[in-house]
């Protein structure tokens, strides 16, 4: 009986001390990277505004090739909504909430748990030929997953991507 008690103390605690950590967690989380492609604005804009495009530079879309994919809307307008579900990534949702033309494309990101997140991409013109493209993502995670903020670094997939990215805009 004796074993038995201290096991169960012993795993209270193993179970205790995460728990106790996210409290002093942030909930709140930001990851971008940025990356210059030598494309005029406009040009990157067009490719980057559709979001199925994704599928070919996202590292988490090539990550999980057999992942199932819907979508409802007119991609590259305000509304559409991507879908996805797969082994790697998981469950969950893109719908474009803002356009500026040739500017900026912002997302709400719903992976199933917690409020949405906000992706977005940012285009700025360095000159007629290159273009500053910034990725990126803010949210909150709710307790107790805050903790995987401690673990997480979303900005090496955001450059892997955007890598991708300027080798398909060659």
């Amino acid at each position: 009986m004796k074993v038995v008690k201290k096991f169960l103390i012993v795993l209270a605690i193993l179970i205790a001390i995460p728990l106790i950590v996210a409290l002093f967690v942030p909930k709140k989380f930001a990851a971008q990277s940025e990356i210059t492609i030598d494309k005029p604005k406009q040009e990157v804009f067009n490719y980057v505004k559709f979001m199925r495009n994704q599928d070919h530079f996202g590292v988490w879309q090539l990550s999980d090739p057999q992942m199932k994919k819907s979508e409802v809307g007119t991609d590259g307008q305000v509304g559409f909504k991507y879908s996805w579900d797969g082994e790697k990534v998981g469950k969950g949702s893109q719908t474009i909430t803002r356009i500026v033309e040739g500017e900026t494309i912002e997302t709400s990101l719903d992976f199933g748990f917690g409020e949405p997140s906000k992706g977005y991409f940012i285009l700025k013109e360095i000159s007629l030929d290159q273009t500053a493209v910034t990725w990126g993502i803010t949210g909150k995670s709710p307790y107790p997953w805050n903790l995987m903020n401690l673990f997480m670094n979303m900005n090496k997939d955001f450059d892997q991507g955007l890598k991708n990215l300027k080798n398909i805009l060659k």
